[in-house]
């Protein structure tokens, strides 16, 4: 099993919206080394840091999982969509999803200054890194555990 987190604006896709339906493909991720984590990398059972961005307080607010490998990104082919790619062929897809499924959510975000915080125990962390604007990317196993042991109560 892989551990990694991907993160989304709670105001346009959130953990509670994650809770509601149950699984989702996570559609519109344009960046090719985030779509090649999705292709390579990501596999049916790995566990999800969903991480909440661009919001008043960012951070970790749940768990999911992979429950389906990567497919086409139907949002490429779709010209009423913010994510449509013109270029993008269904016969050769530029763009792939995974799908998640919900786990849980925490009892209270995991915010990035608590992580920060930890920046010793989480040595090479992507999340930590100046510049990073990956939206998918690996988690070390020894990063998820320690990101999760500051889970408040945990």
């Amino acid at each position: 099993m892989h551990h990694w987190v991907m993160k989304t604006e709670p105001d346009e896709f959130s953990i509670d919206d994650l809770a509601k339906r149950r699984t989702e493909p996570w559609t519109g991720v344009r960046n090719y080394q985030a779509r090649n984590f999705m292709r390579d990398g990501m596999h049916v059972g790995d566990r999800v840091l969903l991480y909440h961005s661009s919001c008043a307080v960012p951070g970790v607010a749940g768990i999911a999982e992979v429950v389906a490998a990567a497919r086409a990104d139907p949002t490429q082919f779709d010209p009423r969509s913010d994510y449509h790619d013109p270029g993008s062929k269904p016969e050769d897809p530029r763009w792939l999803c995974v799908q998640i499924g919900f786990v849980r959510k925490l009892g209270a975000i995991i915010t990035l200054d608590a992580i920060r915080a930890q920046a010793s125990r989480l040595e090479g962390l992507i999340l930590l890194q100046r510049g990073n604007r990956l939206s998918v990317f690996p988690l070390a196993k020894r990063h998820f555990d320690t990101i999760l042991k500051l889970e408040p109560g945990a």
